[in-house]
């Protein structure tokens, strides 16, 4: 079976998936993925963090990788619990707050093996990268 990666634009999702997008954690949806979060995907304006519609908010503006981990965690324990759906994770962080695929992509280094957290092309290939 082929790897499945997250599109690099998506304009509509199964009732069952959800838009992973990198937020800021005032939850101002201005720009970016975040955008797309709230005109599309039921992103609320106001919520940072966490599941809202058929998206889910990841800060990544407040500071370094290491204040973006407690947040890519508390999501991954989400979508272990929510084998129902299938999260599609943007390149949070690779946009507006600056960071590159090889710094974010560790964050997600447990989620390989999780058929529903579909991580893009540029993730996987960093962690692959890195082994």
């Amino acid at each position: 079976m082929e790897k499945k990666y997250t599109p690099e634009y998506i304009e509509t999702l199964a009732p069952n998936e959800v838009f992973v997008f990198g937020s800021n954690l005032q939850g101002f949806h201005g720009g970016g993925a975040a955008a797309a979060a709230l005109r599309h995907f039921g992103a609320v304006w106001g919520q940072g963090v966490g599941l809202q519609g058929q998206s889910y908010a990841i800060p990544t503006m407040q500071g370094g990788v290491e204040t973006i981990r407690p947040y890519v965690e508390e999501f991954i324990r989400l979508a272990r619990e929510r084998r129902d759906l299938t999260f599609y994770v943007t390149r949070i962080g690779c946009g507006i707050a600056g960071f590159t695929d090889e710094e974010i992509a560790p964050l997600f280094a447990d989620t390989l093996g999780d058929e529903n957290i579909v991580l893009p092309r540029e993730f996987v290939e960093a962690l692959r990268q890195g082994n």
